[in-house]
């Protein structure tokens, strides 16, 4: 999953953004709304967090901005714990969750998750499939009465195609998925994942579509 993290905060934006990716997400930080306006239109999120104090715009003048050009990336904004009109606003503006500063990680990590769920039409952070059941918090894939542990790469892919059972999914299109904008993203690197995805799961799981790209499932 790749998160946009608008936050202006010198302290706090570089922290969260550490502790969501420990979570095994591909985390794009940016601090000025103008340049999030942009990214949010160019770069297909998975979702965002956006502060509404920003140092140039308003966060809500960017939210309403993609909202009026038809842009439904999930949006989880921060606002000002006591400041009920803020958050009023938030959701009139088009946001789909809030939560007030200072915050624990622990909540903005759940309801962050329970946001992501919701627009995948996921109903528990466990992901299963043809006998696999993908462990979010754990990061463990189990398959049977093995588990097996995953680096964040192979977390970050599996996730992300177990989110999208039975689609075709292009290297491009993963490779945008999984990692951040600082990374190197040489997509035939994701051979190189599918391949040790393979080795744990069976060939059968994740099939090649010549030209087209992978498909995961079991193709009921």
């Amino acid at each position: 999953m790749r998160l946009l993290l608008v936050e202006d905060d010198p302290k706090l934006g570089p922290r969260l953004a550490d502790d969501l990716k420990a979570k095994g997400f591909a985390v794009d930080l940016i601090t000025l709304g103008e340049d999030a306006e942009f990214m949010g239109d160019e770069i297909s999120y998975d979702a965002v967090i956006l502060d509404i104090g920003l140092p140039d715009i308003s966060g809500l003048d960017v939210l309403k901005s993609w909202r009026q050009k038809g842009n439904s990336l999930p949006v989880l904004i921060l606002t000002a714990r006591d400041d009920w009109q803020e958050r009023v606003d938030g959701f009139q503006a088009g946001a789909d969750d809030y939560l007030g500063k200072p915050f624990h990680f622990e909540e903005l990590l759940e309801r962050l998750n329970a946001l992501i769920r919701r627009t995948k039409q996921q109903a528990s952070n466990k992901l299963e499939c043809a006998g696999l059941v993908l462990d979010e918090n754990k990061q463990m894939i189990q398959k049977g009465i093995k588990e097996y542990a995953l680096t964040g790469t192979e977390f970050r892919l599996l996730r992300y195609m177990m989110m999208h059972q039975n689609e075709i999914l292009s290297k491009t299109h993963l490779t945008e998925h999984i990692y951040d904008d600082g990374s190197d993203k040489d997509s035939n690197v994701i051979e190189v994942y599918v391949r040790r995805l393979r080795n744990i799961l069976g060939d059968e799981i994740i099939k090649t579509k010549r030209g087209q790209g992978y498909i995961f499932g079991d193709g009921q």
